[in-house]
C-alpha cells in the first residue's frame, strides 16, 4: 500500500475538512506515494516513537497530535520537534496527524470516552458549524437525472435518515456561444434559448471535491455553472464532545471512583461535590475549559475534561461537577481506536499499537 492509501482511508473515518482551523493535520512529514512496509500508531510523534518505527520496519506513524503545530523556520535539532523530525526524514518515516479532526467525528475520541465510561444515549455536545453545503446548478432538463443521479451517488441530498434529496424547479436559460466555444446545443455566434431545470442539493462540507468531480463528469455543457453556499444548520454527527448518560443514577463520589477505575487514572482534580445523583454526563478529551459553560447548558451533572485552570473551576457555579483528569489520560484510548478502525479496513497489513509511553507529566 502506498501512504495516500492509507491516509484515504484515515479520511474516511476523520475527514480533514473538519478539523479546527488553528490544527495542523494531516501528512506532516514524508511522500504521500511511498510505499508503507507498516503502521505505527501513537498518541504523540517522539523521537522515542519514531526509534520503535524503525526497529519494527513500520515507515508510517498515524499519531494523534501534531509535531509539527507552529512553522518550523529551521532543523537544527534544538529542540524535541526539530530532533524528531530529522530523525523521521533521516529515515524515511513518514508522519501522519489526525487531531481534532478524530476530536469532532462522532466515532472518533470522545465517542471512545463514552464507550469506556459506559454511556449511552450519547450526542455530540457541541455541533460544529459551517459543515453543510448547498450546490446549485443548472442543466438541460432532459440531463437532470442523470446529473442528479451522479451527484447522488458522490454522496449529495443525504438528510438525516433520508437520502437522494434534491430541489428542482424549471426555467429558459440563454446563452451565445463564442468563436471557439463548443456548445452541446446551439450554434457559435447565435444567441440560444434552452430549457434548463435548476437544481439544488446539499452536501458534508468534507465530499465537496468529490462532488464538483461528480458534477464536472456528468454535466453535458462544456462550462458548467453553479454555485456554493454554506447552511445555517449545524451537523448533529460533528463537533466537539459528547453527551451521553449513565445506566443508572449514582452518587457523585462513587461515579468518580468509577471513571478513575474504568480510565485507569491515579487522579481526579474536580470541583466541590452537590449532593446529587450522577445521571448525564458531558466528555471533552484533551483541553475543555471552553465548553464548561455549554456543559451546565446541556444539563450534565459531571463534565469530564482537561487541563482547567485554577480560576476556571469556578466558572461550574456549583451547577455541575467539572472533573480534570488530565490531557493524556482522557485521550489514552485514541491509539487503540485508530488501531482497531484500521484493522478491519486493512486487516492483512502490519499494524502496531506504540508501546511507548508518551505522557509527559508524573506524579508521586
Amino acid at each position: 500500500m502506498k501512504v495516500k492509501e492509507v491516509t484515504d482511508i484515515l479520511e474516511t473515518l476523520a475527514p480533514l475538512a473538519y478539523a479546527e482551523d488553528f490544527d495542523n493535520v494531516g501528512l506532516l512529514v514524508g511522500n504521500s506515494e511511498a510505499n508503507v512496509t507498516g503502521i505505527l500508531v501513537t498518541l504523540d510523534t517522539l523521537e522515542v516513537v519514531v526509534d520503535e518505527a524503525i526497529a519494527n520496519n513500520c515507515n508510517l506513524i498515524v499519531s494523534f497530535h501534531p509535531i509539527i503545530f507552529v512553522g518550523l523556520k529551521k532543523l537544527t535539532g534544538s529542540n524535541y520537534v526539530e530532533k524528531t523530525v530529522m530523525k523521521a526524514l533521516q529515515n524515511n518515516i513518514h508522519i501522519y496527524s489526525m487531531h481534532t479532526a478524530l476530536d469532532n467525528c462522532s466515532n472518533g475520541v470522545n465517542a471512545k470516552i463514552c464507550e469506556v465510561l459506559g454511556l449511552t444515549n450519547t450526542k455530540i455536545l457541541i455541533p460544529q458549524k459551517g459543515t453543510i453545503k448547498k450546490l446549485t446548478t443548472y442543466a438541460p432538463t432532459g440531463d437532470v437525472n442523470a446529473v442528479k443521479t451522479s451527484l447522488f451517488d458522490a454522496g449529495a441530498g443525504s438528510i438525516g435518515n433520508y437520502k437522494n434529496c434534491s430541489f428542482i424547479s424549471n426555467g429558459i436559460g440563454s446563452y451565445l456561444p463564442q468563436e471557439n466555444a463548443n456548445p452541446k446545443n446551439g450554434k457559435i455566434g447565435e444567441l440560444h434559448h434552452e430549457n434548463e431545470t435548476q437544481i439544488n442539493v446539499t452536501f458534508a462540507k468534507a465530499n465537496q471535491t468529490k462532488i464538483l468531480q461528480a458534477l464536472y463528469k456528468s454535466h453535458p455543457y462544456e462550462e458548467v455553472a453553479y454555485e456554493i453556499t454554506t447552511l445555517e444548520n449545524t451537523n448533529q454527527n460533528i463537533g466537539m464532545g459528547m453527551i451521553g448518560e449513565i445506566q443508572q443514577p449514582m452518587a457523585e463520589e462513587l461515579f468518580l471512583k468509577s471513571v478513575k477505575t474504568k480510565m485507569n487514572i491515579e487522579h481526579i482534580r474536580h470541583t466541590e461535590l452537590l449532593g446529587k445523583k450522577v445521571k448525564k454526563v458531558a466528555v471533552l478529551g484533551g483541553s475543555g475549559a471552553f465548553a464548561i459553560k455549554i456543559a451546565i447548558s446541556s444539563g450534565a451533572d459531571v463534565f469530564i475534561t482537561s487541563d482547567i485552570k485554577y480560576h476556571q473551576f469556578y466558572e461550574a457555579e456549583s451547577k455541575l461537577i467539572v472533573a480534570d483528569i488530565g490531557h493524556y489520560e482522557s485521550e489514552q484510548f485514541t491509539k487503540n481506536l485508530i488501531v482497531d478502525y484500521l484493522t478491519k479496513k486493512i486487516p492483512n497489513f502490519a499494524i502496531r499499537l506504540s508501546e511507548s509511553k508518551t505522557n509527559p507529566i508524573k506524579y508521586l
